[in-house]
Order: structure tokens, then sequence, then C-alpha cells
């Protein structure tokens, strides 16, 4: 029927038209197949900092960050991001005086004494955040045989596959945000609530102990619902909703992720600028220089 349509008369004098009506039901056959087959997609959300000209939202990271060291910081690590990160341009900024004052709040190993022997010290704002576990085995132990991971880069880690033809429209809306899309839906629409009555659906078995999230993969998480309303406290009048939380940590884990963002996308626009206008002067000087040439 579909073939039949795309093949009649209105269409066939309507090239363009039909060329974007065959896109879309590509796409929409894609989305189909995948979720046939039980893979869920999150929904594409929308951040501040997509796009060419994305930029970090200031408050939205320091919340996020909030979120982090009140809930997520009990299992998982942020190793890869020093203390002074928090103040840098570019991320959440907080002030010199704040990051010294979060960091005194941990311990990391000092040096050996004369004897060898390390003895922790504060940190101090060159240090980088602690892990939470001395090695795999201890974070096993401590979570029911799976380790947390380190979240530093998790938002670029994990990303979502849409499929063809998918893919080559994201090339041109230059989409990056499938990690942050995905760590949003896993914590906000992904468990269970039971308070709607909703069950695990059926044909899928999780195992004692783990937990089903219909965006991991294989659905059976060993991470239980971190989060709920009214959890973190936010100070800046900002709704206090896990919907709220998952959006902050998404933006604060991308910006873990890619502490340069927005640097790098200053650069690109500037490139992109200088190439157009090299471009027409090029144009311009080619003519100019073959114009007697061209004339004969």
């Amino acid at each position: 029927m579909m073939m039949a349509m795309l093949k009649s008369p209105a269409f066939a004098s309507k090239p363009r038209l039909g060329l974007a009506v065959a896109a879309a039901l590509a796409l929409f056959g894609a989305r189909a197949a995948l979720a046939a087959e039980g893979v869920e997609l999150p929904v594409r959300q929308s951040w501040t900092f997509s796009g060419p000209l994305g930029h970090f939202d200031r408050a939205q990271l320091q919340r996020g960050f909030k979120v982090y060291r009140e809930v997520c910081s009990n299992c998982h690590s942020l190793s890869r991001i020093a203390f002074r990160n928090l103040s840098e341009p570019g991320g959440p900024e907080f002030t010199e005086g704040q990051v010294k004052g979060l960091a005194a709040e941990y311990e990391v190993p000092g040096e050996p004494d004369d004897t060898g022997e390390v003895k922790p010290r504060k940190a101090r704002p060159a240090d980088h955040f602690p892990p939470k576990y001395k090695n795999d085995n201890e974070a096993r132990a401590n979570n029911n045989g799976a380790a947390p991971p380190d979240l530093s880069l998790m938002a670029k880690a994990r990303g979502v596959s849409y499929g063809f033809p998918w893919f080559i429209f994201d090339a041109f809306t230059q989409y990056q945000e499938g990690g942050p899309d995905y760590i949003h839906a896993l914590i906000a629409d992904g468990y269970l609530d039971e308070e709607k009555g909703e069950k695990v659906p059926e044909g899928i078995t999780i195992p004692e102990g783990l937990h089903y999230n219909k965006f991991f993969p294989g659905h059976a998480i060993a991470m239980p619902n971190p989060l709920q309303d009214g959890q973190v406290e936010y100070t800046d009048g900002t709704p206090a909703t896990v919907d709220q939380y998952s959006r902050d940590l998404s933006a604060f884990l991308m910006w873990t992720a890619e502490p340069r963002l927005e640097e790098r996308k200053e650069l690109g626009l500037t490139v992109m600028l200088f190439l157009i206008i090299f471009t027409g002067l090029l144009y311009f000087t080619k003519r100019k220089v073959w114009h007697a040439v061209e004339a004969h």
C-alpha cells in the first residue's frame, strides 16, 4: 500500500514530496524494527549544550554536581576530574574558596614519610576525586557482585544506536547527545513504578538481586532506582523531581566527559567562518588571475 501511494500521480508530480515521505517511512520503519526487538529508545531531550552553538548552563551543572555528590558518589567515583576543574571556565564555575572547602572534605594518600609509610592527608584543589573503593574486588563485594563504574566518561561511553537511516540525519544535525539522553531515560523512565502497578514484561526474567530497567541492555541492572522526588534539596527554586535530577545529573556528566566542549565548539565555529571567507577570497582571486585567459 505504501509503495502504491509513493507511485501515485500526486507523488510522481512532486518528487521532493515523495522523497520526504519515503524518508519519513524509512525512519518509522527503523524505529518499529528496533521496538519489535524489545529495544527501548530514549526520547531525545533538549539540551543547552547541543548543536554548534551549544553551551553549558552553569546553574544546571552545579545542581548536577549536587545530585552526584549526595547520591551517586555513595557508589560511583569520578576519578578523572580534579577539584580545581569545578572552578575552571566552561564548567560549574564554583569559586576558588568553594573548591578549597570542598577538597578539604576529602582525604587522599599523602607522600611517604621517612619510614615509607603513606598516611592520608586532606585533599587540595589540584587533587582528583578519590575513588570510592580501593579496587574492583572491594567494589563488587559491597555492591552485590557488580562494581559500580566510574562516571567521569559515562556520557561519552553510553550512546544510543538508532540504526539506519537515523545516523545519516544525525550527521547533518550534529546529534552528539546520545549519552545524556540515555542517562536521563535510564534514571527517570527506566525503572518500574510500583505505585502504578507496573510489572516486569512477560518473557523477561530478572535474576535475584538485580532490577528491571527498560533502557539498560539486557534489562537487568544491579543499581536500584537511585532517586526519588524531594531526595535532593534545591535552593534555587528548581523543581526537586526525579526528572529534573536526572536532567541535571546528565548535563553534569556530559561536562565531566568533555570539560572543553564550549571551547571546542567556539573554535570549530571560528574555523568554519574562516574557511568560508577564505574560500570566497580564493574564488575571487581565481577570477581575477584567470580573467584574461577566460576572455579569449
